[in-house]
């Protein structure tokens, strides 16, 4: 039984570690609007190297999310869209940011108040 609660659990874990990261949510919401070449993504996405997005775009081509399309011109273009396999990502993915919309202020005050509370036992910033 703990076998596979923990097969299950690694699995969990590797498919949130690709997705939930701050990158890759941000790339499939932009690419569910349809195909982009990497110029329009890096632009759409405010604070991301251009290092940074060719690894999160190799990583979601690997997972079979992202499909890359190489056109032969000269200078080569190359377009991204999402797989099928990778659209079945959008209606988690918009729960999600429609969740982190609605309780953004909530969060905020649990900050606000857990940052208060650390200030006043003197272990702000001791971390």
């Amino acid at each position: 039984m703990t076998r596979g609660f923990d097969a299950d659990c690694l699995a969990t874990r590797e498919i949130l570690n690709r997705v939930g990261d701050k990158w890759s949510v941000l790339v499939i919401v932009i690419l569910g609007d349809g195909m982009r070449r990497f110029n329009d993504l890096k632009r759409s996405i405010d604070g991301i190297s251009q290092r940074m997005l060719t690894l999160t775009l190799r990583s979601l081509e690997r997972d079979g999310l992202v499909k890359r399309t190489v056109h032969p011109t000269n200078p080569p273009s190359v377009d991204y869209e999402l797989t099928p396999f990778g659209r079945t990502l959008l209606a988690p993915v918009a729960e999600l940011a429609l969740w982190a919309q609605r309780h953004r202020p909530e969060v905020q005050r649990a900050r606000d108040a857990y940052e208060r509370a650390e200030k006043g036992t003197g272990r702000a910033g001791k971390r």
